[in-house]
């Protein structure tokens, strides 16, 4: 029977296990957006998941979201994802890294005082952005024109070269959680006419021209989606109806794999995306968000799905196979240390005793 603990072949890599790290944002990149040594010993530490997708990256300077995340866009940068991906790899494990454009969720604070882009002027509401004035509400972004769309795949497709001089296995184009390419996809925030906007087709033609480019350097391509989720003050007419015709759609790129969201955290929008993506989508179909264990082997031994990615258990617990394999109480997390500087709460979760 096929469970958590058995090999995936995925494109040229066969991971031992189907226990993902999902990409989990912690704002501790160092000056200038650069990964640095503690970056690298996190990651390193959660080498024994089956794949590691490492935390949403800037894949074009000027479009900060979260102060202190990561960019793929400088030498430095790369240099400094280099010592991340020599960790994992020296430990035996597996990493992509997700390539992202924040777009509306930017603040002109943490960029220069430029103004957010977006597929629409439609402002995230009902929440606030971290700057260093404090939190602020976020701002109306700035429509971009169908002329400025070529340099942000070119931007994608430079971003994705960069992860592989940075030792990459792949990359994960982040399609989720309301940032540029999901405010283009969903007909909440897209409210453009011509060519990028009206019919679903048109909406998501800008994230189908970044999977082509982005195809055309590196050697494994994932996707990750999230047509349920209102984080982002995003929401769709048919959620339902897009996974589905975008899962068929899917499978005319050289997709690796399609990492979706199940749910929605705010709780707002309801239904079941898994299975009309499970029945289009030809590639491996990875879940995400709020799984146990127990779950995650049950929807894979069912065939529901190919894998499942853990967020929150591996930040606690950076050796979660482990622990899962031998049914051992799961740590729980510190929120009050998910988005601080420095070891606490990022390095310093202890891992189990060999047995003997």
């Amino acid at each position: 029977m096929t469970d958590l603990f058995s090999p995936l072949h995925l494109g040229s890599l066969e991971l031992p296990n189907r226990i993902w790290m999902a990409p989990l944002t912690r704002c501790r990149a160092e000056e200038g957006h650069v990964p640095g040594p503690l970056m690298a010993e996190h990651y390193g530490q959660r080498a024994s998941a089956g794949l590691i997708v490492a935390e949403a990256t800037m894949v074009m300077e000027g479009n900060s979201a979260f102060w202190h995340e990561p960019g793929i866009y400088s030498q430095a940068q790369i240099e400094g994802w280099r010592l991340t991906t020599e960790a994992v790899h020296r430990a035996g494990g597996r990493i992509v890294l997700q390539l992202w454009h924040g777009g509306r969720a930017c603040h002109p604070l943490l960029n220069g005082g430029a103004q957010p882009v977006a597929p629409s002027p439609i402002a995230i509401t009902g929440d606030e952005v971290h700057t260093p004035e404090g939190k602020q509400p976020y701002v109306v972004p700035r429509e971009l024109g169908d002329d400025e769309l070529p340099a942000i795949v070119a931007g994608f497709r430079q971003a994705a070269r960069a992860a592989m001089a940075a030792g990459f296995d792949g990359v994960e184009v982040h399609g989720a959680n309301g940032y540029l390419l999901d405010a283009f996809l969903r007909d909440g925030s897209n409210r453009r006419s011509g060519p990028y906007g009206g019919p679903l087709e048109n909406r998501a033609r800008l994230l189908l021209e970044v999977l082509e480019a982005v195809a055309q350097e590196t050697p494994l391509m994932g996707l990750r989606l999230s047509p349920l989720n209102g984080f982002n003050a995003m929401a769709d007419a048919d959620p339902i109806g897009l996974i589905t015709w975008l899962a068929q759609r899917l499978n005319d790129l050289p997709l690796a794999y399609l990492h979706l969201m199940r749910g929605d955290l705010m709780g707002q929008q309801h239904g079941d995306v898994l299975t009309p993506a499970r029945q289009q989508f030809r590639g491996v179909l990875v879940a995400n968000m709020g799984y146990t264990a127990a779950e995650a082997n049950a929807a894979i031994a069912a065939g529901a799905v190919d894998a499942v990615a853990f967020g929150t258990g591996f930040l606690a617990n950076p050796d979660l196979p482990e622990r899962i394999r031998r049914q051992a109480p799961l740590q729980a997390p510190d929120p009050a240390t998910f988005y601080s500087p420095g070891p606490a709460g990022y390095t310093d979760y202890p891992t189990l005793e060999p047995q003997p």
